[in-house]
């Protein structure tokens, strides 16, 4: 006999979790009891948002299936933005929220919320487990359906009577997932879209990926002389030394790029849902008849075919379908040589500085952090405009080196800095913050120096929300409204939790303290204090608000 906290992590064990984030709850105090002395290591956050966001950030690094446990109603609707990112980012995890008991429900009893009604629109998957004995039917299942097709995010509510009754029901072994595999005709039907080609481009992104895809689709660019190009932070799915990557597409996406997209006759897009901020609003590949020829590679039937008309659909896993690139041969003679050339001469024009006005110039600290990091470091950031610099003057060398989400949620790089140095502690991590952004969870700074994780953090402070005053200057200029910040010293906040703090005003003065703080045995923390103006890589906020 056991009870049903200690019947969920075992099931939740034998579904290959090694990690649970959580902040603790007197709703779930049996699955806390459960996780004690387990082989689950257990990580305690200060914000329900936060451990999501870990969870979720987690299961991206590792390609392990995520889990949170949180407490019902404030701390699951603190949760719900990590179940929101992992669902538009595909990534599997399981959020527990403990739930009120069942003689209790549909009285509006304390923190009550039906969470089936609450995430049942966020999730792919949402239940209450109301039976003990039931436990590892319903882990399994929502493992195998977070991790299967496009892979999301999964909650099950846990009421408190349920998951501390006894039971001798017995954890069952993880169900193998199922692969969709292309087939032979799609092949080639690939292959004869390719020979035709003229000006063809390579899209990559998406859930799925592991280092043999890397090489794989790496080597089929080489044979093919394909340009590459990685959907919005997928950066690292190719090295971006390598003379076929022609780039990212996304915000902040190059013009030359732009247009050789559109002007692409096939596009051979591998893994990503292609979305709309991958897209430009749909304006790279329009909806729902593209102008280009398109060959659309993903595990989800339901995706393919669900924004756009579709020429080759395949639904297969990247990883599936990269085993099966041998089987493509290259034309007698490649027709696109120069359009690669070109695309890639693109690209090193648009990584090349451009100086921004102030004493601390973004450009060339993103650059020098470039660099002087290994090939393997961890680059982590939120959402803001300071990421524009870092997704267009960072060149991302190693596999999983970017962790952001395209999701567009603030407060996303600290929290994800803490999991990647939780999941990697032998590689170095460095997280992206905006002002804005570092403050929406700063808070578990305090989780980084529990877990002493010597993660550097980088704080961008221009005094403002910088995209929406970037928005506002450009629709409605000259009317400054709820966008400007007064902000702390936020050096000293890192040292009052015993981390090391440093801020920065002058450029120049960026590399020694960066080098002190790569050696650092405890979290880092370095303010840099940006002029306002230098709103975007390319563009100053006078310059917006005159060209309105």
């Amino acid at each position: 006999m056991r009870h049903g906290g200690q019947l969920l992590v075992d099931q939740l064990a034998m579904e290959g979790c090694d990690t649970a984030f959580c902040v603790p709850g007197e709703s779930y105090l049996a699955a806390l009891d459960g996780l004690h002395g387990s082989s689950i290591r257990t990580i305690i956050c200060r914000q329900e948002g936060g451990a999501a966001m870990m969870a979720e950030a987690y299961a991206k690094m590792t390609g392990r299936l995520g889990a949170a446990f949180v407490t019902r109603g404030p701390g699951a609707s603190n949760a719900a933005i990590g179940v929101h990112i992992a669902q538009q980012d595909s990534t599997p995890m399981i959020l527990f929220i403990g739930q009120v008991a069942r003689g209790m429900e549909d009285r509006e009893a304390f923190q009550e919320v039906d969470f089936k009604a609450m995430f049942s629109p966020l999730a792919k998957w949402a239940a209450e487990i109301r039976q003990t004995e039931r436990i590892p039917e319903y882990v399994a299942r929502a493992a195998h359906t977070a991790r299967s097709g496009r892979p999301g995010p999964v909650v099950l509510a846990l009421p408190e009577d349920m998951l501390s009754a006894q039971t001798n029901a017995m954890p069952v072994s993880a169900s193998p997932l199922a692969q969709s595999h292309p087939g032979d005709e799609q092949i080639m039907a690939v292959a004869a879209a390719l020979a035709e080609a003229q000006r063809p481009i390579m899209i990559i992104g998406g859930p799925g990926w592991n280092r043999t895809v890397r090489e794989q689709i790496t080597a089929f660019a080489e044979r093919l002389d394909l340009p590459v190009t990685a959907t919005f932070r997928y950066q690292d799915y190719m090295d971006n030394r390598h003379p076929n990557y022609a780039g990212h597409m996304g915000i902040g996406i190059d013009a030359t790029l732009g247009k050789c997209i559109r002007d692409a006759d096939v596009l051979l897009v591998m893994g990503p849902r292609l979305g709309e901020m991958t897209t430009g609003a749909y304006s790279l590949v329009k909806s729902p008849t593209p102008d280009q020829s398109l060959i659309h590679v993903h595990p989800s039937a339901e995706e393919l075919g669900s924004v756009y008309r579709t020429d080759i659909p395949v639904q297969a896993t990247v990883a599936a379908f990269a085993t099966r690139l041998a089987d493509i041969d290259a034309p007698n003679e490649i027709a696109w040589t120069s359009w690669t050339s070109q695309l890639r001469s693109a690209f090193e024009r648009f990584v090349t500085p451009i100086e921004t006005p102030g004493a601390v110039k973004m450009e060339q600290i993103v650059t020098h952090v470039s660099d002087v990091v290994p090939d393997d470091a961890i680059i982590t950031n939120g959402a803001g405009n300071y990421a524009a610099f870092v997704h267009r003057y960072f060149c991302y060398r190693g596999y999983k080196t970017q962790l952001a989400n395209t999701a567009g949620a603030m407060g996303y790089g600290m929290p994800a800095a803490v999991a990647a140095q939780l999941a990697a502690p032998e590689r170095k991590v460095v997280s992206f913050n905006g002002d804005g952004c570092f403050l929406m969870n700063g808070q578990e700074l305090a989780t980084a120096m529990q877990y002493d994780l010597p993660i550097v953090i980088i704080v961008v402070n221009n005094k403002m929300y910088g995209t929406i005053r970037m928005h506002q200057e450009r629709d409605y200029p000259n009317r400054v409204s709820g966008t400007e910040l007064r902000n702390p010293d936020f050096a000293a906040f890192a040292r009052s939790f015993g981390a090391n703090g440093e801020t920065i005003e002058k450029t120049e003065d960026f590399v020694s303290v960066f080098d002190k703080a790569l050696k650092a045995d405890k979290p880092t923390l370095i303010e840099l204090k940006t002029d306002p103006q230098a709103i975007t890589p390319k563009a100053t906020l006078d310059q917006i608000r005159g060209a309105s």
